[in-house]
């Protein structure tokens, strides 16, 4: 009977589970910490295996916290699964306490700064975009016209190449009787009128009318977030002019994100205007003043105390929550303690780590805001049938996170260790220093959509299985759990965490490689998978309904 040592890891001294690094076969004796432990059925890699004896109704441990109950006994090197374990989570207190946080060595990174763009209300860009938005969505239509008619003109399309590929598959079907033989070069870049422009965002939304007027109003907020945005330089808003979402309302929500903006911003309502040609010829002829007005600006350095990081993660697999997500956390407590702003989103995957967010909070405010917010969510989620322990998807299950506390440990994970400073509602402003939660679904698009609109000017997002998200005025950063998945989906990821788990790659050398890349893509030395995709997700959130 071989020992293997090494195959798997305890992530917390506490934990009576332990994770799979690589495939286990039963009758296997595993080396965990000081036990010895023999596997009675076989342990895919990333799921997790009993180190003793859990009674029905026991306990499941995982990351130091409650992670589930079990169903039936389960032997020690048992395999965990749906069919013996359920989410449990423990409940958790509203108290004060005298949390010490102890920031990490910043001294490597104090007086560095990156390339940005400085806004007048002393926000700084790490892109310099112009914006097409529909206040309703009757006006998809029209933003798509404008989309066909200036993003290859200006340089932005991302489909070029694809194109091209389609008309010499067609030509050589024509020549060839049927016979293709040939693939095509790379298309050649356009080159861009408008060099400091980094892309022209065409935004297409399914609301602004019917529904409830709090999605409306909801909508305003957001779309203000993005106009607002320091990414942003300036914005074309096509109005119908009878819908819910009024242009009034959307004015209000500007003026509350920021009341000293001054960018150009051009609102155009089309039942005013004299004919569909007349409303598309002036919509598109302030567009390109706008932008050529947004060339004039020129990056400039900014302390990286400027950057407001989004963390965020979306198919996520049994390895996230021990190579990823924790990578991401180190780097959220150097920016909190260089005076930057992490934001944690994503509420349903805080459930079950609930107590330790409350014990970090500055003031006790701060900590029954999140609670208010957590439970109103879990209220109206419920209201619709449905609840947070459904969050795990398929694809989720099937790479090892079978509960949603289990998920949940693991996704925290990305916040780091230092104080919670503030707890933002959806579409609310970050406006101060350290880690912020926001509230948002687990859905990816609409999570990352909200990060955004809330102010984020980079987004660092992890992944296990793949995911292709991006945004369109946000750079997203993508960043693999495992190896195979950065060499199998190398167009898709930014960057690689799976050496955490091969043991090959020092955390600390990662940290330091993963500052490196965030201070080169928010300078735009670099761009990330998802802008070279041209990427734009975009979906806002109908409240209670996404978990």
């Amino acid at each position: 009977m071989s020992i293997e040592e090494n195959r798997s890891i305890q992530i917390h001294a506490s934990d009576n589970v332990a994770v799979a690094l690589h495939p286990l076969s039963s009758g296997t004796t595993v080396s965990v910490g000081n036990l010895q432990v023999v596997l009675v059925e076989d342990i895919p890699q990333k799921h997790k295996f009993a180190l003793k004896p859990i009674a029905e109704g026991g306990s499941v441990q995982m990351y130091g916290t409650l992670i589930g109950r079990a169903t039936v006994p389960i032997p020690a090197g048992g395999l965990l699964h749906l069919y013996n374990v359920k989410h449990a989570v423990s409940k958790p207190v509203l108290r004060q306490t005298d949390f010490v946080w102890q920031p990490p060595d910043t001294s490597k990174w104090r007086d560095r700064s990156f390339m940005g763009f400085h806004r007048t209300n002393g926000k700084v860009g790490t892109r310099n975009n112009w914006l097409v938005i529909p206040l309703v969505f009757c006006e998809n239509r029209n933003i798509r016209v404008m989309q066909e008619a200036l993003e290859k003109v200006l340089g932005y399309g991302a489909s070029a190449h694809y194109e091209a590929f389609a008309q010499h598959w067609l030509s050589s079907q024509q020549s060839t009787g049927g016979h293709y033989e040939t693939v095509i070069e790379d298309t050649p870049v356009i080159k861009r009128p408008f060099p400091m422009v980094d892309g022209v965002r065409f935004l297409t939304h399914d609301g602004g009318c019917g529904g409830t007027r709090a999605d409306s109003e909801a909508l305003c907020a957001l779309l203000a977030g993005y106009i607002t945005h320091p990414n942003t330089a300036g914005a074309t808003v096509l109005s119908l002019g009878c819908q819910n979402a009024q242009v009034p309302l959307l004015e209000a929500a500007i003026r509350m994100a920021d009341p000293s903006y001054d960018r150009p911003l051009y609102i155009l309502e089309q039942q005013q205007s004299q004919s569909e040609k007349a409303f598309m010829e002036e919509a598109i002829t302030l567009t390109l003043e706008g932008i050529a007005q947004a060339d004039t600006i020129i990056r400039q350095p900014a302390p990286l105390s400027k950057l407001v990081l989004g963390l965020e993660c979306g198919g996520s697999d049994g390895f996230s929550g021990i190579s990823a997500n924790p990578l991401l956390g180190r780097v959220s407590d150097i920016l909190a303690a260089l005076g930057g702003s992490p934001v944690l989103s994503e509420f349903p995957e805080l459930e079950g780590v609930e107590q330790n967010l409350i014990d970090r909070s500055r003031s006790l405010e701060i900590a029954t805001r999140f609670m208010f917010l957590m439970d109103r969510y879990r209220t109206r989620a419920a209201e619709v049938g449905a609840s947070f322990d459904m969050n795990p998807s398929p694809g989720n299950i099937k790479d090892g996170l079978i509960t949603d506390a289990m998920k949940s440990a693991g996704a925290a994970r990305k916040g780091g260790s230092s104080h919670v400073s503030a707890v933002l509602d959806y579409t609310e402003q970050v406006s101060l220093p350290g880690l912020n939660l926001l509230c948002t679904p687990g859905n990816d698009v609409e999570s990352t959509t909200a990060l955004a609109g809330s102010g984020c000017n980079l987004i660092l997002f992890t992944t296990g299985l793949g995911t292709p998200t991006g945004n369109p005025i946000a750079p997203v950063i993508k960043v693999s759990s495992n190896t195979a998945l950065f060499q199998k989906m190398p167009d898709l990821i930014d960057f690689d965490a799976g050496s955490i788990i091969s043991g090959q790659g020092k955390p600390d050398k990662l940290v330091e490689a993963m500052m490196e890349y965030i201070i080169e893509v928010a300078s735009g030395a670099t761009l990330t998978a998802a802008e070279c995709l041209g990427q734009n997700d975009f979906i806002p959130w109908k409240r209670g309904i996404s978990l």
